[in-house]
């Protein structure tokens, strides 16, 4: 009968929709798209210009219409294991943990000699949503997934054993677990293996998404500021490095300079903030986040 009906429309139900009427619903969905489309193009151009030429801030940083949830025992570890969570307000513990949540289901873990366990992925994506908690990019494309070994691996990279490495053609970040713990376990030595490799990939990505990204765009830009002027203050520049605050390995290159800075900027901020308060404000711009004061 269905198939009669369908072969011939005059056979149709009275009450049937008349196809003039799916067509202006179809328009409609295809004028609101475009109306939706056209809107963020426009919110994303102004909120460029602003940050551009205007202030390094973005117009807005957490909103989300659907939250998504941690386990309740990865709850429990992300509680007792990291101590930058602990210090948040509610509201920015909830915005903490949607950001968790998201960032540990799109990525893939392997161990390799090691199972991987809740506490590793917490450890993992909580670097990650902490470095970028400031900033609206929190979804860093260039790292798909995290390898894990039990202690320092052999890399095909270069042919040497490493602690851990940013692998960008293969979309990983690769850690010794022992390391990475030991990272954690003394906050304030100023050496962070996971907050250290996943500078270098959050500075990859940045550079890929920088003409469409305001996160991106605030981070970089900010990261030249501070270069330029410690190039044309001199007195700051040799202070800093006779200082031995950062350590001598921040000098090897550009990269290594901020991985090692944003290590020292999250470890130690008081200091940093005491120390060296110009450094200090180009970094907390950078990261729109203020470490010092939670």
């Amino acid at each position: 009968m269905l198939l009669g009906k369908l072969l011939h429309p005059n056979l149709l139900d009275d009450n049937a929709l008349p196809s003039h009427f799916l067509v202006d619903v179809f328009i409609i969905l295809i004028i609101s798209s475009l109306s939706v489309f056209v809107l963020y193009k426009v919110f994303q151009f102004l909120e460029m210009a602003f940050v551009e030429y205007v202030n390094k801030k973005l117009f807005y940083n957490h909103f989300y219409l659907f939250r998504k949830k941690l386990t309740s025992q990865q709850l429990e570890i992300l509680r007792n294991e990291f101590s930058f969570y602990r210090k948040l307000d509610q509201i920015h513990k909830s915005n903490f943990e949607h950001r968790m949540a998201r960032v540990i289901n799109r990525l893939e873990f392997i161990g390799k000699d090691i199972a991987i366990s809740d506490e590793m992925k917490i450890v993992i994506a909580a670097t990650q949503v902490k470095l970028t908690f400031g900033l609206r990019d929190f979804l860093i494309k260039s790292v798909d997934r995290i390898i894990i070994y039990p202690e320092e691996f052999y890399s095909q990279t270069n042919k040497t054993y490493h602690k851990g490495e940013f692998n960008l053609g293969y979309k990983a970040l690769v850690f010794s677990w022992n390391d990475v713990v030991h990272g954690y376990h003394i906050e304030d030595d100023n050496l962070n293996l996971a907050v250290h490799e996943f500078t270098h990939a959050i500075h990859f990505y940045y550079m890929r998404v920088r003409r469409y990204s305001t996160s991106a765009a605030i981070f970089l830009d900010v990261y030249v500021e501070l270069t330029n002027m410690l190039d044309r203050n001199a007195k700051l520049k040799s202070e800093l490095v006779r200082s031995k605050f950062l350590r001598d390995y921040a000098y090897t290159n550009q990269f290594e300079f901020l991985s090692v800075i944003l290590e020292t900027f999250i470890e130690s901020p008081e200091q940093f903030k005491l120390q060296f308060p110009e450094i200090y404000e180009k970094v907390k711009t950078m990261l729109n986040f203020n470490f010092a004061g939670y």
